[in-house]
């Protein structure tokens, strides 16, 4: 299954995980290789505005994410405007991960960027070598292709069910389980 693995790849977690970092998480990789991998779960909106994080970020109010149990004390974004910010690497169409954070700063100070056009993280997903592969081995993971709509448009919510039915068949049957085992 290692193959499904790659930079720009998603993440459903498996409807029945009792982690609970990640139970209905919808995860996007920003780097896999041999030697591990790094992602940020869309899906999990904090109760914070990026303005109370960032200082220098003038009547900003855009939503933070928890991105991940891993680096708590760090901050990462994923943007659409790869075009404007330098240094900025392509995770998937139209899905950028960081760039110059000045630049980035003076975009949004100049309503260059709009809250609709980034998304920003607490911590990260990360896993070390194999580790993965291992979790995807015994099924905790199912793979999907990203879509630069998922991240910008659609609810954080309705992000999980949204993608899991997108892939139709018995995908979309999962996508229905209720997320309480005690509605089963």
């Amino acid at each position: 299954m290692s193959q499904q693995l790659r930079t720009g790849t998603i993440l459903l977690a498996e409807p029945f995980m009792l982690d609970g970092n990640f139970k209905r998480s919808t995860v996007l990789l920003v780097d896999h290789s041999h030697d591990g991998s790094v992602g940020f779960i869309l899906n999990r909106k904090m109760e914070l505005s990026v303005t109370e994080l960032v200082d220098d970020l003038e009547d900003f109010d855009a939503p933070v994410y928890f991105g991940g149990p891993v680096g708590s004390d760090t901050v990462h974004y994923l943007h659409c405007k790869g075009d404007l910010i330098e240094g900025a690497d392509e995770i998937s169409r139209g899905v950028y991960w960081g760039g110059d954070y000045e630049k980035l700063k003076t975009l949004i100070n100049n309503k260059l960027i709009t809250p609709n056009d980034i998304r920003f993280y607490v911590g990260y997903s990360g896993w070390s070598e194999n580790q993965l592969e291992e979790e995807m081995e015994i099924g905790s993971w199912v793979t999907a292709q990203m879509d630069a709509n998922y991240l910008f448009k659609t609810s954080p919510d309705e992000l999980w069910k949204k993608i899991m039915s997108d892939k139709g068949h018995n995908f979309s049957v999962i996508a229905e389980i209720e997320d309480s085992p005690n509605y089963n």
